[in-house]
């Protein structure tokens, strides 16, 4: 287990972040999970960090504020949090955050303070929100178990084996097997999502339909000039990233208003402290027009009208059913490890997947077709039968998916 923890620590540093000599890192962190952070900052400033600075933050805290802090709390932001994440953003810091909580921590609140809470930080946070999706810095994600999240992934089974099969199932997923090669394991991997990435990108589709038996049935137009990313990234100034720790996914912006039909999840979403379940949404032009939801059909409403982006679409993501986390049968309550279980779709911001598109101002991105929110909310949509046929600018249509995986030829 040692070993496993100082290679996953080495990894999400070392590559993840790939952080510089004389460059801050930032970690986000729950309380919990403090002796990993403390791991993660020993092996930053053994790599020349410069100063490792904490962010942290506590579940049984943040419920408690949701239920009984003064209303005018949730229409505000501190100047010193908003210094905090812009000013660090504007730096280039390195940023990590240890996603782990319990999946249904705001369960029971007002969903409106929620919404008024994001709608304050998305106004505070503008330039941290922009400078991380134009990779203005490295950032990284990643997760380690706490109580709370292990009984809800392996419910009946006692905390302390609840946590140790977490553990198993997160180490398998980020390829971890405490022999010290999972570094060259994953540059394997990324070089695989990058030979499919550069076959994508030369089919240059115009527009992908997905079906399944769910009854999802939707079209998705894609921009002039749209890119498909995988795996690692590159910030303005040069420094190799990796966004997501685990990663499986393809992905780009669709066109704004060139969505179409209607698109049914096929796993529960965990937002805001919430689960979301059996939920689909009727799009039309672009914008989601109807919201149904077997639960949480209030929070998800809400997610989606914080503010006008945020009921358009940002990303599209193609995820083989047929995959190192979706073979192992979990579901995770976690969007992390969820959303790279299966094919997924944001409902928000969108990456600025244009050639060219990082130089970019959101100006000239809206000006390209691409949603401005901000929110960016990833639900499943990938199945076993799911098939994702594209066409391209002539005409052709070319099988994308066939039967939850990339066809032969992708």
């Amino acid at each position: 287990m040692d070993e496993k923890l100082k290679e996953y620590a080495q990894l999400l540093v070392r590559v993840g972040l790939n952080v510089q000599k004389g460059q801050r890192m930032i970690i986000s962190c729950p309380v919990e999970c403090a002796w990993f952070a403390r791991m993660c900052a020993q092996e930053a400033y053994d790599a020349g960090c410069k100063e490792v600075v904490m962010n942290w933050h506590d579940d049984a805290m943040t419920r408690m504020k949701y239920l009984r802090a003064g209303e005018e709390v949730f229409d505000t932001v501190p100047d010193w949090r908003s210094h905090f994440f812009n000013d660090y953003a504007k730096e280039g810091a390195a940023y990590l955050a240890i996603s782990a909580t319990d999946p249904e921590n705001l369960k029971g609140v007002d969903p409106q303070r929620i919404v008024r809470s994001q709608q304050a930080s998305g106004k505070a946070l503008k330039d941290f929100d922009r400078l991380q999706m134009c990779g203005g810095f490295p950032w990284c994600i990643a997760s380690i178990p706490i109580p709370s999240w292990a009984t809800r992934v392996f419910p009946g089974v006692g905390e302390d084996a609840a946590m140790e099969k977490l553990w198993d199932a997160i180490f398998q997923a980020v390829r971890i097997s405490g022999d010290g090669t999972c570094v060259d394991r994953w540059h394997g991997h990324l070089s695989t999502l990058h030979e499919r990435m550069e076959k994508m990108n030369a089919l240059n589709f115009k527009s992908l339909h997905y079906t399944n038996s769910l009854g999802t049935d939707l079209t998705v137009q894609l921009p002039e000039g749209h890119i498909w990313e995988a795996g690692n990234d590159v910030t303005l100034s040069g420094q190799e990233y990796i966004a997501n720790i685990p990663t499986e996914e393809l992905f780009t912006a669709p066109l704004k208003t060139g969505v179409n039909g209607v698109v049914y999840s096929s796993m529960p979403l965990v937002n805001d402290g919430n689960i979301i379940d059996g939920f689909h949404f009727v799009v039309k032009d672009g914008k989601i027009v109807e919201v149904h939801a077997e639960k949480g059909e209030e929070s998800l409403k809400g997610a989606i009208s914080l503010d006008e982006g945020a009921s358009y679409f940002g990303e599209v993501a193609l995820v083989p059913y047929d995959s190192p986390i979706s073979n192992q049968k979990i579901l995770f309550y976690n969007t992390l490890f969820d959303e790279n279980a299966a094919c997924h779709i944001a409902f928000g911001e969108a990456y600025p997947c244009l050639k060219g598109g990082q130089e970019m101002s959101k100006e000239e991105l809206k000006a390209r077709g691409l949603n401005d929110s901000i929110t960016h909310v990833d639900f499943m949509v990938g199945t076993p039968d799911l098939s994702i046929v594209g066409t391209t600018h002539d005409g052709r249509e070319i099988p994308v998916f066939v039967n939850g995986n990339f066809a032969p030829d992708i």
